[in-house]
């Protein structure tokens, strides 16, 4: 053994863990890629004013907590006062395991720029989770 070799094992070792560790980058990066194409497809639905139809494609979890007419209802009035959307612009994305309130599994908190006709500031936070059938759907929305 010539005194390289410690020195090539180390290296072999370090890029082995951290190939492994780009595995789960990867991973968590196409689950947030998911996650985020979930929101905004889901956000289009809220911007059209079909708030009983977003309600039909959030999170089973959602759902279960919150009625159909209660969220109709909710987001109208959280809604309305801002007018029609401008614009949006996606700001970060967290992926999470476990989220105060929430039982574990997989979510992604992500926060948008928005801005509406009477509401030139705002922030939107859009919680998809991985529901039981493996499909990202909305689990939380709030927007100040």
């Amino acid at each position: 053994m010539n005194s390289k070799t410690p020195i090539l094992i180390c290296l072999a070792v370090v890029l082995l863990l951290a190939a492994n560790g780009c595995k789960a980058e990867d991973s968590n990066e196409a689950a947030v890629t998911e996650a985020v194409h979930a929101a905004e497809s889901w956000l289009r639905i809220v911007d059209s004013g079909e708030y009983g139809k977003s309600w039909d494609q959030s999170a089973e979890l959602f759902r279960n907590a919150v009625s159909q007419a209660e969220w109709e209802q909710s987001l109208d009035a959280a809604r309305r006062p801002f007018g029609e959307l401008a614009s949006r612009k996606l700001k970060s994305t967290r992926f999470a395991t476990s989220l105060p309130g929430a039982p574990d599994g997989e979510y992604v908190v992500i926060q948008f720029e928005a801005s509406f006709e009477n509401k030139r500031t705002s922030v939107e936070t859009v919680t998809p989770m991985r529901d039981k059938d493996g499909q990202w759907r909305v689990s939380g929305y709030y927007i100040k």
